[in-house]
């Protein structure tokens, strides 16, 4: 059985994409998931000053609306909301929130007990 070599894996397109309704803003948004450096970062700005645990403030912060504007996207994979964005982002209903958020977290392989550790609960 043949092996996958680097060249297979780097040039595999694996960020699955899935289109969420959100009637709430009035149609559907396009979700991608994380890559693995995103993935990172996410996780690495709930961490405490030291990175040697989560903060409970930095995970509970704003959490709905950094996981969804990390996976919103555009048709060609561009992030939507960046910076300032993602603070207005997360004063939107927290039942659309919520609903993209369900599906970045799949598409991201976060698990339930992933999030129960980054947000402390």
């Amino acid at each position: 059985m043949p092996y996958l070599s680097a060249d297979d894996i780097l040039s595999a397109d694996d960020l699955q994409r899935e289109p969420v309704d959100v009637p709430e803003w009035g149609g559907t948004v396009l979700v991608q998931g994380m890559d693995g450096t995103s993935r990172d970062r996410f996780e690495a700005a709930m961490m405490n000053d030291n990175m040697s645990g989560v903060s409970k403030e930095n995970a509970l912060d704003n959490y709905r609306a950094r996981l969804a504007a990390a996976c919103l996207v555009d048709e060609n994979g561009k992030r939507l909301f960046q910076g300032a964005a993602v603070k207005r982002l997360g004063e939107k209903s927290a039942q659309a929130l919520t609903r993209v958020v369900e599906a970045a977290s799949r598409l991201s392989g976060l698990t339930d007990s992933d999030v129960k550790e980054l947000t402390g609960n």
